[in-house]
């Protein structure tokens, strides 16, 4: 990826048509020149900590080639791509670079350079895509000697294929479109496509519980484990792969999701799918955020969801609209709609995967209870756009952030009896927080991943940028919609993982007995405590009390200098 941003140069979109337009009228944002990111060699990187007798027995272990220290390497991976990193990195702070990038081959070279590493007094941040966007890859130093970048992407092969179990073993390093690629050779999909498909990896998935945009039909990623290969600097963790045991607490359930915290995922069987001969993708309109969430509700009890389903809010539904430009389809389809008494309405996505005639049956009956629901249909054109474009929006970030923008995302998830109280809830808290400030926000949502109890919400929130406190600014929205959702009793993160910037709310997620479970599997796996510092944990409560007054994440609230800003 880009060191200051997603993907590549090639692949990267224009601003829709209608974005400049709404910019303007609904940020008051004036057009002005785009500020572009610092240039490489531009960047401010710290001193290399590590003597070169470490980097000497380090490179034994993976080969010399495999071990990197020069600026693009250390850029590249000094940071994830939540806003804050991207603030930072666009302006040229590089100050998290790790001291080196080390690439091991194999699950055995990762474990000797756990123990190496264990052994020096080295911390350990384990890479894969470098697609966090919540402070899970920032490598940071946290009173050890050095710090590495553990990257995993030469782990990137499909190891096993068993068609009639339909299991697969794959390296954990395989990005999300070689791991397709390889499995359509069989005629078998994941079926995983969260929105950072094209540059995350499967061992990322599984750390971060990964949700992915079909997770509602094909299910999340820790759904789909059964076995696991894992490396911790006390050595080495196998989940014999199976369907099913009783045979005490599911060690792969304490693996699963620890982001890196306990020691390193390096293989894992997962159960995939046929992969599918036709697909569906569809429309609806809804009068309401209220009454298109009941009629998903209906539908997710009545087993009849689709393998994809999502329900944009008034406010999500009218920016997409305005984004994209009024061309002549789309004032007939809003003259359609007001006919039909649905103006102002959301919009709902539906996605069916499969044989023609599977696709067809789950699609007539998923259809009868949305139209019973108060849904109007509106064909496939709007499911064909979505699934054109279901990865664009990170690329899109990166123009809004040329152009001075604030522009980030949140999840949570709860029961369909709090679903919209809780949208209403964090909605407002983002709003008071940002038009406090003088910058009022357009905030959107959308709701997928349906469950039987409950649902995702996706928050997704624009302003005007204050350059000079940009970190500052986001913080204030963050701890605000963070502090509501602890305070409405739901999860602090549906899939984004905790990384450090939800961690402070971990506590209140799992109890402090709970953590303390988590710091005694962690003192077992990691003693010298180097895995992935200052992230999933937060800090003790002797440690909160001595940080009292002071900001809770200063190294991330903290914005660059102005100059750094001007640049």
């Amino acid at each position: 990826m880009r060191g200051w941003g997603w993907g590549e140069d090639e692949r990267a979109p224009a601003l829709p048509a209608g974005a400049e337009q709404l910019l303007a009228s609904e940020l008051a944002l004036q057009r002005g020149p785009a500020v572009p990111p610092v240039a490489l060699d531009e960047v401010s990187l710290p001193d290399r900590a590590l003597p070169d007798a470490v980097l000497g027995r380090l490179r034994s272990a993976v080969g010399a080639e495999h071990v990197l220290d020069d600026r693009e390497a250390r850029v590249t991976h000094a940071a994830g791509r939540s806003y804050p990193d991207l603030v930072r990195l666009r302006s040229g702070d590089a100050s998290s670079a790790p001291d080196a990038v080390v690439l091991p081959g194999s699950a055995d070279q990762v474990l000797a350079v756990l123990k190496l590493c264990s052994e020096l007094g080295v911390a350990v941040t384990p890479f894969g895509g470098g697609t966090s966007v919540v402070g899970g890859v920032d490598p940071l130093r946290d009173g050890f000697k050095g710090v590495i970048t553990l990257d995993l992407t030469r782990l990137d092969r499909l190891l096993d294929v068993d068609a009639k179990s339909l299991t697969a073993t794959l390296e954990a390093g395989m990005m999300g479109p070689a791991a397709e690629a390889a499995l359509a050779e069989h005629g078998l999909t994941i079926g995983h496509f969260p929105q950072s498909f094209e540059h995350s990896t499967v061992g990322g998935w599984l750390a971060t519980r990964s949700a992915g945009q079909a997770s509602t039909g094909y299910g999340r990623s820790d759904e789909l484990v059964e076995g696991l290969r894992f490396a911790a600097p006390a050595g080495e963790l196998r989940v014999a792969a199976g369907p099913a045991t009783a045979a005490g607490p599911a060690l792969r359930e304490l693996l699963v999701g620890s982001e890196g915290v306990l020691g390193v995922i390096c293989e894992a069987t997962l159960r995939v799918r046929p992969a599918p001969g036709h697909r569906r993708y569809e429309g609806w309109s809804f009068r309401s955020f209220e009454e298109g969430a009941e009629a998903l509700r209906v539908m997710e009890q009545g087993e009849a969801s689709p393998d994809v389903a999502r329900l944009s809010d008034e406010e999500e539904t009218r920016v997409s609209f305005a984004m994209s430009g009024a061309s002549g389809a789309q004032r007939l389809a809003t003259r359609y709609l007001s006919a039909r008494g649905h103006a102002g309405g959301c919009l709902a996505i539906v996605g069916f995967e499969g044989s023609e005639d599977d696709v067809e049956r789950r699609r007539q009956r998923s259809s009868a209870l949305l139209r019973a629901g108060g849904g109007l249909a509106l064909g496939t054109r709007p499911g064909k756009a979505w699934l054109e474009g279901r990865y664009a929006a990170p690329y899109l970030r990166d123009h809004l952030l040329d152009r001075g923008v604030l522009v980030d995302t949140l999840e949570t998830a709860t029961s369909w009896s709090k679903l919209v109280s809780l949208h209403a809830t964090v909605r407002a808290a983002i709003t008071g927080a940002l038009g406090s400030r003088g910058t009022p926000p357009v905030v959107m949502c959308h709701l997928s991943h349906l469950y039987p109890s409950g649902a995702s919400l996706y928050f997704t929130y624009l302003a005007q940028q204050q350059r000079d406190t940009a970190l500052e600014q986001w913080w204030a929205a963050k701890q605000a919609a963070s502090e509501a959702i602890v305070a409405s009793g739901a999860t602090i993160t549906h899939h984004h993982a905790v990384g450090r910037d939800h961690s402070q709310w971990m506590r209140a997620e799992v109890g402090e007995l709970g953590l303390e479970l988590i710091r005694a599997a962690k003192e077992r796996l990691d003693p010298a405590g180097i895995m992935n510092p200052g992230k999933l944990l937060p800090v003790s409560p002797t440690e909160a009390e001595a940080e009292a007054g002071r900001s809770p994440r200063p190294s991330r609230g903290s914005s660059p200098s102005p100059a750094q800003s001007a640049s």
